[in-house]
């Protein structure tokens, strides 16, 4: 029922009702990249200013270490189960994607919980942004890897003598590096983050008419916008494997139950527990394309776009959200 009473939820199912029907509305590219940066810039804020009232506690920092944690394992067994369905890139790029975040998704849920009225912790955002790299990491070291083992095939198949020929041309570390911790969003939110926690209980009173009151139709606008976008990724999945289409329904529930079951055993409350279980069932359909679409060229971007948009995304926004919530809060609360 909470999808049928949340405006901003409304906007989204209307946006992608709106873009199956081919209609022309469109939000611009530019007021869509405001939007996105005013929401990151608010939930940093608001991180700032409750990591400000709380310090950075045991439980704190507890949530930040599972976090990573999970940004490390979700893309490694990801990578393990899809190299059987699908082609080594393939798999390497979807396995980032998923071993990544979504930031809308994320945001989406703190503003269900504040209108539930669960506590969760501000320092949750810093654990959205420790979670962005990881996964581009590990997929880039694998798609290296497997370029030096396809050209070390390709030169024993072709007789030569030496026991390895030179190294396929891989991407820099350095650049993938920088794309990774350097990502003008991810930086946004950590500054802002950093900003609210130097100014406040102050700041938080000056910045209430932008980062709170504004915050819900910001959001809505947003959504709507996620929601023309998400039709338009809906015919790529057309043809694809049962399979894939399965582990992008699946998936994100097993993560989410891992993330809680981390949580459980570290004790965090239910809030933080809801959040955890969010960020690691949430895939990116921003940061990692980016970046793997020129590290990992061999995949196939459709495959792993089309998959986070098109079925996960609207999947954790509709359902999955609220039913994290009521997970964590029966277990934890």
């Amino acid at each position: 029922m909470h999808i049928f009473t949340d405006p901003a939820l409304l906007f989204f199912v209307f946006g992608v009702f709106a873009g199956l029907l081919k209609s022309n509305l469109e939000i611009p590219p530019a007021i869509s990249r405001f939007l996105s940066l005013y929401l990151l810039m608010a939930l940093g804020l608001k991180g700032g200013f409750a990591l400000a009232q709380t310090g950075l506690t045991t439980q704190v920092l507890t949530g930040l270490g599972l976090a990573v944690l999970l940004a490390v394992v979700v893309p490694l067994l990801g990578y393990g189960l899809l190299r059987r369905v699908v082609g080594p890139f393939d798999a390497a790029a979807v396995a980032a994607t998923y071993g990544s975040v979504s930031a809308v998704t994320f945001i989406t849920a703190n503003a269900h919980l504040d209108g539930q009225g669960i506590a969760h912790g501000g320092h949750m955002a810093a654990a959205m942004a420790l979670m962005e790299s990881p996964a581009i990491i590990l997929a880039v070291l694998l798609a290296n890897v497997l370029r030096r083992q396809a050209s070390a095939a390709h030169t024993v198949s072709g007789g030569t003598l030496a026991l390895g020929g030179p190294p396929a041309a891989g991407v820099g570390w350095p650049k993938v590096l920088h794309e990774s911790f350097t990502d003008g969003a991810q930086l946004l939110l950590l500054g802002a983050m950093a900003v609210g926690w130097l100014s406040g209980e102050s700041g938080r009173e000056a910045m209430q008419p932008f980062s709170g009151d504004l915050f819900k139709g910001m959001l809505a606008f947003f959504l709507l916008d996620m929601g023309l976008n998400t039709a338009r990724q809906l015919p790529g999945l057309r043809g694809q494997s049962p399979w894939l289409l399965a582990y992008a329904l699946i998936a994100p529930l097993v993560h989410g139950l891992l993330a809680l079951g981390l949580a459980a055993l570290a004790g965090l409350p239910a809030g933080d527990a809801a959040l955890l279980m969010v960020l690691a069932a949430s895939a990116s359909y921003i940061a990692v394309p980016a970046v793997v679409r020129h590290a990992i060229p061999e995949a196939n971007p459709s495959l792993y776009v089309g998959l986070s948009l098109g079925v996960t995304f609207p999947l954790n926004i509709l359902l999955g959200i609220p039913l994290y919530t009521r997970l964590a809060q029966a277990a934890l609360g």
